[in-house]
């Protein structure tokens, strides 16, 4: 029997979604307000989820005080009240889209992850806009 458990985190983060090789009217006719210039910020809800089956010994599928360690440590600690796209390389040439967050905070997690557990990364950018991520 396969198991899904999850741990919600949040992160306060500013970003600027925009193109370098793109002037100023094709971005914000892209990106609208969130191609301005001077950066806008989000509370993000991070979800994550892993599936895997129960150890007999413990019950647990992970012990979830362990996955929230590691959402700290390798996620929030890092994107908390940061600028993406100044401070966080993995934006530096990846425009910091809710897609894109989601699918970095995927890998980073995957890297740290027993990799018989199956991986489900959910960001919420604002309570009714979300990425999900279950691969990169």
């Amino acid at each position: 029997m396969r198991i899904t458990v999850g741990r919600v985190a949040h992160f306060n983060a500013a970003h600027r979604l925009f193109r370098r090789d793109w002037d100023e009217n094709r971005n914000r006719e892209v990106f609208g307000k969130c191609a301005l210039p001077h950066y806008h910020g989000h509370n993000y809800e991070l979800k994550v989820e892993v599936t895997g089956t129960v150890d007999p010994e413990t019950g647990f599928v992970i012990d979830l005080k362990h996955l929230a360690d590691l959402i700290r440590d390798h996620v929030t600690e890092r994107f908390d009240h940061q600028n993406l796209n100044l401070d966080i390389p993995e934006f530096a040439e990846l425009n910091p889209t809710a897609e894109h967050i989601a699918g970095v905070v995927w890998q980073i997690l995957r890297r740290v992850l027993p990799a018989h557990l199956d991986l489900k990364v959910i960001l919420y950018e604002t309570p009714r806009n979300y990425a999900v991520c279950e691969g990169a």
